[in-house]
């Protein structure tokens, strides 16, 4: 098979960034759901751990972070664990474990731009007090009226 011989190389996670083999461990299980006999006979739900110590190596602290806040239900106390069970074969669910490690990677190295404090501009002040006194003005005239009657 093909692609065990690659994870063991290592896996392209993004760009310029490698994870070594030694870093990725697949388990099979059975998959739940329709499927027919295959799902009760194939161990074709793949379930992906990385280790997070040499992820930080690779991606850094910054955004192991990140993706420490963003992937909380999928870790462990030193794994990120994948799951799949979309497709009926064994291969293709250890693909889609590694793409979603992929998206997973990508977001977590993307920095957010950290926010601006702005202040509400004096037009828009000016608006909100209007619109406040006219409601008062109404709310007034309102209280005169029940009082007459």
């Amino acid at each position: 098979m093909a692609e065990s011989s690659s994870i063991s190389r290592g896996v392209q996670i993004g760009p310029g960034l490698r994870l070594s083999g030694a870093a990725l461990r697949f388990r099979f299980a059975r998959s739940s759901g329709p499927g027919g006999q295959n799902v009760n006979k194939l161990n074709t739900k793949a379930m992906l751990q990385v280790d997070l110590a040499r992820l930080s190596e690779s991606i850094g602290p910054a955004a192991l972070g990140r993706m420490r806040r963003m992937a909380a239900r999928q870790l462990t106390a030193s794994h990120l664990v994948i799951t799949s069970d979309e497709h009926r074969s064994q291969l293709a669910n250890r693909r889609a474990c590694l793409d979603k490690l992929r998206a997973i990677v990508a977001r977590a190295r993307h920095r957010p731009r950290p926010r601006k404090a702005t202040r509400p501009g004096a037009a828009s002040v000016e608006r909100r007090l209007q619109s406040k006194q006219h409601r008062g003005r109404i709310k007034k005239l309102r209280r005169r009226a029940s009082a007459e009657e």
